[in-house]
This record gives C-alpha cells, structure tokens and sequence, in this order.
C-alpha cells in the first residue's frame, strides 16, 4: 500500500512542481525573437518598449484619477465616534447660583451625509473625461509612432552594417584568390613581387574594415534592442529580403500637402484646445455657487457614572441645504478666466505652428527622398558597371594585358559601389520612414 500511495503522490506532486518552471522557460522563450524580420521587430518594440508600457500605465492612471474625480458626485457618508471625560465640568452662574452645564462623561456618534447639487469641481471632470482619456490614448499614440520609426531606421542600419560585412566576405574570398595567383605568377617569374605584396595589402586592408564593421554591427545590433526593449542578453537574428526591400522602396510623391488629421501631433493639440476651452468654463463657474445637500444624525451619551455611560441616548439630526457663494476675492476670478481664454489662445497658436511645421517636415523628407531615390538609381547601375569592369580587367590580367595595379583599382571600385549602394538603398527606405511619418500614415 505504501508504495502505491508514494506513486499516486508523486503523481500529483511533480507536475506542480514542474509546471511553473515550464511556463517560466516558455515565457523567455516568448520573448525573444527566432527570426526578427522588420515587421517582427516593430511589433515586438511596441509589445515590449518600457516607454510604451509607462504609456499604458499612465492610461491607467488617468482613468483612476477620473474615476476619484467623479466619486464626488456619490453621496458622502461618515461616522465619527468620541469619548470624553471631564476632569472639571462646566460651570455658569444662573440666577445667581452657580450650576454645572454637562455630565463628567460623555461620548457621541455622528453619522453624516453630503451631496454635491452642484460643485464646479465635479462638473469639469464630467464634462471633460472623454477628451483627457482620449488625450492619454493620443499621447501613447504619438510614442507608438516615435518608437516605430526609430526602430525601423536603426533595423536598416543593422542591416546596411551586415551587408558591408557581407560584401568584405566576398572581396576577402576574391583577394585571397587573386593574391594566390599573383603570388604563382611571381614564383613563377611571369611578373614581379609588388603584385603579390599589392594584394596582400588589399586583403588586409578589407580584412581590417570587416573587423572594424563587425564592432559597429555588435553596437548597432544593441542599441536596436534598446529600442525595442529586447533582453540585454537574448540574441537577435537580423533577418531580411533584399528583393524584396527594393521593391518597398517606392513611394508616391505626388502629393503635395499633408493632411493634418492624419499627424497625431494635431489631434492632441486639438484635443488639449478642447479642454482648455473646458477650463474657461471651469474658471467661469467660480461665479456659481456651491450647492450641496447635508444631514446628520446624532447619538449622544451622557452621564456621570462611566459605568452606565450607554444607558441612555439623547439623540438628535438635521437636514440642510448649503449654498456657498464667495462676493469678492479681489479679481482672482477674473483673472482666472482671463490666463485660461490666454492659455486657449496659446493653444490655437500651437496649432497654426504646427501647421506650418509640418509642411515643412514634409517637404524636407520629401526632398531628401527624391535625392536619395536619385543617388540610389545611380549607384544601382554602378554596380552593374563596376562588376563588369572588374571582371574584363581582371580576364586580361590572366592573360598578361592588364598589369595588377589596374586590378586592384577595379575590384576597389567594384567594393566602393557595392557598399554605397547598399547604404544608398537603406538611406533610401529611412528617408522614406521621415516622408510617411511626416504625412502621418505611420499608425499603430
């Protein structure tokens, strides 16, 4: 029986013991990317950034805060509880002759109940809950489309970095090559030393910008994980598809102005004009009354043996209606509404300014992408054309035509392209980030 009993128990023991490690191991694992794609990337620095989380928690906060704010306008009920002794009661002269007023001990409860009829305070934050909840959305909004754009200009700059690296691999493979056969044709005494020594400067020259691009991709590769908020210690497989990043390079630049909806910058400002023209409202209602609705109900205890304190009760309750109207507090009303209709103005000032601002945005990431469509063109065909020097040159040099110094110049020509035009492509699709961003059509 023992036996059975232990196997039962083991039964229902080690899958508890064991399953809060699994889901702690299969959490780690979720949070790190296998395969980090642009749009993986994106997506996981919007799950993951501290910056959008404070957002979230600052949505929270401000719904609580609205929640408290509101709570005024429930009734409000106290109790209050007091004992008291007297050492010496109250005495008074009453008909020339001095009586005590009161009992040696006393105690009471109160309790009370108030209701706002009208309080300015409760009021605004009914008026204007919408549009703060709406605003703290807006602002988390607005952080959504700064982290994707940073995140997506730093994931093309990894990717630019280990396109360098890919292009040093392959001159490293072509120089090597060539430095043995320059080396065969000198022990050979086709031609002299300096080839073979050319060749192995070029190679190391090569082997030390690899090493050089590896230590900026190893930086570049963790200040993109500080932007998505990815663990410090998880590693980060960078993919990409060239083909089809070249095909995302096009952009309509027909357009000519933004629409200002469209930028999340201008819904806030709009939406802060809406609660400062609440707050003129707010600092006009100071020439309202407070009205509210009181009662109480009284237990009150009196006697002089502390013993039979609660034997009797003498009661007593009320209700009220309070109006509370302040006449004069030397213009402070006044000029309450006057800074708020000021701050409303400044607003609407905001407002035209960004306008203006966002033409301007826009037309600069506009410019810039029209160039750098230009410069990426170009660079598109140097290649093709740097290649097929290279290989003509280097053909003749086989064959005794070329001497290795032209070789040399061609394959650094063909380098050069090849890493400008991949830098042209990635300056390219982050210029074209700056266009859509300034147009607003970045949204998550």
């Amino acid at each position: 029986m023992q036996p059975l009993f232990i196997r039962k128990l083991l039964f229902f023991t080690v899958p508890v013991l064991i399953f809060p490690a699994f889901l702690s191991a299969q959490a780690g694992k979720d949070s790190l990317l296998s395969q980090a794609a642009l749009p993986d990337v994106v997506a996981y620095a919007i799950r993951h950034q501290p910056v959008l989380e404070q957002s979230l928690v600052d949505e929270n906060i401000v719904s609580n805060n609205i929640k408290s704010k509101l709570a005024d306008w429930f009734p409000q009920v106290n109790f209050n509880y007091s004992l008291q002794h007297n050492f010496q009661v109250q005495t008074s002269i009453i008909g020339g002759n001095p009586v005590k007023l009161g009992v040696d001990n006393t105690s009471g409860g109160q309790f009370t109940m108030s209701q706002y009829l009208f309080n300015r305070d409760a009021l605004l934050a009914l008026q204007s809950k919408g549009d703060v909840i709406t605003q703290s959305k807006q602002t988390t909004e607005s952080r959504k489309t700064d982290v994707a754009a940073a995140v997506s200009k730093a994931f093309y700059d990894v990717i630019a970095t280990k396109q360098q690296i890919r292009v040093a691999d392959e001159n490293i493979n072509r120089l090597s090559k060539s430095l043995d056969n320059a080396f065969q044709q000198y022990k050979a005494g086709i031609v002299d030393k300096t080839d073979y020594k050319r060749a192995t400067i070029a190679l190391n020259n090569t082997k030390a910008l690899r090493q050089s691009n590896e230590s900026l991709l190893q930086a570049k590769t963790e200040y993109l994980k500080y932007l998505m908020g990815y663990p410090v210690t998880g590693a980060l497989n960078v993919v990409y598809d060239s083909l089809q990043m070249e095909k995302e390079v096009s952009l309509d630049t027909a357009q000519q102005q933004v629409n200002y909806n469209n930028r999340i910058e201008f819904r806030l400002l709009q939406t802060q004009q809406k609660l400062q023209e609440a707050n003129v409202k707010y600092n006009k209602w100071a020439y309202l009354p407070n009205v509210s609705l009181n009662g109480a109900y009284n237990l009150n205890y009196l006697n002089n043996q502390f013993g039979k304190l609660y034997n009797n009760n003498f009661p007593n309750s009320y209700a009220a209606l309070t109006f509370s109207f302040p006449i004069f507090q030397g213009g402070k009303r006044k000029y309450n509404i006057s800074t708020a209709q000021l701050q409303l103005k400044r607003t609407q000032l905001d407002i035209v300014a960004l306008q203006n601002n966002v033409n301007s945005q826009y037309a600069s990431a506009l410019a810039v992408y029209k160039s750098n469509l230009a410069n990426y063109n170009a660079l598109k065909e140097n290649v093709a054309l740097a290649q097929e020097v290279y290989d003509v040159i280097n053909m003749q040099y086989r064959n005794g035509i070329k001497t290795y110094i032209e070789v040399i110049t061609a394959e650094t020509d063909l380098r050069t392209s090849q890493i400008n035009y991949y830098n042209a492509l990635y300056q390219l699709l982050a210029s074209k980030i700056d266009v859509q961003k300034a147009q607003g059509q970045i949204v998550y």
